[in-house]
């Protein structure tokens, strides 16, 4: 097709519309070479069934996979500058504490005054998700077609202030595009956590070598990544301090959850039981839920054998099932977290690997559900061993101090009131937008 047929490509010379198009087939090549690194660690991972089920258009789809959306979600984006989101998919914050981070994130920015624009690189999104992201402003212009994608921003690129793209799956493909056809655009690359400091802890677990070297393959290419972008958010001051020896003179920015939650809860009189929250699918959780039933939660129930513990996550599609074990009672997806937040009497969080800030801790103290976590799952939330949690990293010791801090009623109120505090300090959307604007200053159309 002649370069000037497209409407991104009109009033460009011949030059620049050979750019732009260059600039397009080297985004679908690399766009397909992360698609097929991803379809390959979910089947070493989870298997060619889970793989399937996640890759095959779901319930819902908006687009039908093909991208286009429906008429009244396709309306030509308002004149003026605007800022870009790119994650894999839209947000469903009952799912996942990365999508309640994204959503409360974008929404924060709408408030500020930013005119926002949401691409799911992966599509797949259900017409639920761009429901919700329509309801607060947030406009979704195509779903997950890579051309579609390519030519909306095409024609926009003129007023495109920003882009902040979200983990490095996409920021592989999406960075080197938006820096070519927009260079007047500030790039933000949201790593939402690192994801090879994940990876290589669960290496070093294991005592696997061959995640050891995709750890460092993964590194590598987050480090790159980083190069690229104009700025960089990482969730905790732990991971800004990881990045900043290997990147000097980055511009490395810490934006982490953002929790609007702030309640009480039932009293400890009226509180029963143990809370773990966490999809199967995401290996950290896998771990700790096994850790968990095996070896920590019948410590307790020596204890406290009246104690329930209950796991709230998606099992994921082909998942081991959870081992059978009195007491335990597991609950999959639940829509409304809130009463088991304001009902249990505390959240466990025995993470042995993992990354970033985690959103179940944030909303357990949220809700004045005092936490007793790994230092792992504490990393980088401000948080204080014996004044806002519990910690251990050893079976025998974390059981212990559940099983303390269950009879405890007074240690029981500190930990509450003191989570609570926590949490409004350092995870308002008041502290996430600080650092929004001393990345994005007054761009994106912002009042």
């Amino acid at each position: 097709m002649f370069p000037s047929s497209q409407p991104e490509l009109r009033g460009l010379s011949i030059t620049e519309s050979s750019a732009m198009l260059l600039a397009g087939l080297q985004f679908r090549l690399r766009r397909q070479l992360q698609l097929l690194r991803r379809a390959r660690a979910s089947i070493r991972e989870q298997g060619w069934k889970a793989t399937w089920h996640r890759a095959r258009p779901q319930d819902g789809d908006a687009s039908g996979g093909t991208g286009a959306l429906p008429a009244a979600e396709a309306r030509p984006w308002e004149v003026g500058p605007w800022v870009l989101v790119v994650d894999g998919r839209a947000p469903r914050p009952d799912r996942d504490s990365g999508s309640l981070r994204l959503l409360n994130l974008m929404r924060a920015m709408v408030s500020a005054g930013y005119r926002v624009a949401f691409i799911a690189d992966e599509g797949g999104s259900d017409a639920a998700a761009i429901a919700r992201l329509a309801a607060e402003g947030i406009h979704v212009p195509v779903d997950g077609n890579a051309g579609a994608a390519i030519a909306w921003i095409g024609g926009h690129r003129g007023t495109l202030a920003a882009a902040i793209v979200c983990r490095h799956h996409a920021a592989g493909h999406w960075l080197p595009l938006l820096r070519r056809i927009a260079p007047q655009a500030r790039l933000v690359f949201d790593t939402v956590d690192l994801h090879h400091l994940r990876e290589a802890r669960e290496a070093e677990l294991r005592g696997d070598r061959g995640l050891a070297r995709r750890a460092a393959a993964t590194r590598k290419r987050e480090l790159a990544l980083a190069e690229l972008a104009d700025t960089t958010w990482v969730v905790s001051p732990v991971e800004r301090g990881l990045l900043l020896p290997a990147l000097p003179g980055a511009d490395v920015r810490v934006v982490s959850n953002i929790i609007e939650d702030d309640t009480a809860g039932a009293s400890f009189e009226q509180r029963h039981g143990l809370l773990f929250v966490g999809g199967l699918r995401h290996p950290p959780n896998r771990d700790a839920v096994e850790w968990l039933v095996s070896d920590i939660f019948p410590r307790v129930r020596a204890e406290l054998p009246e104690v329930e513990l209950h796991l709230v996550g998606d099992p994921g599609h082909g998942a081991a099932a959870v081992p059978a074990s009195a007491g335990v009672i597991a609950h999959g997806h639940v829509p409304d977290l809130a009463p088991l937040l304001d009902g249990c009497r505390i959240a466990v969080a025995p993470l042995r690997f993992g990354a970033g800030v985690k959103g179940k801790i944030n909303l357990s103290l949220a809700h004045g559900q005092p936490v007793v976590a790994t230092a792992c799952a504490v990393e980088g939330m401000h948080l204080v061993d014996g004044g806002d949690v519990l910690v251990a990293d050893d079976a025998a010791g974390f059981s212990a101090r559940v099983v303390a801090l269950y009879r405890d009623p007074d240690l029981w109120r500190r930990l509450s009131d003191n989570g609570r505090a926590n949490v409004r300090r350092h995870f308002s959307p008041a502290a996430a937008l600080d650092a929004v604007r001393a990345s994005l200053g007054s761009t994106g159309g912002v009042r």
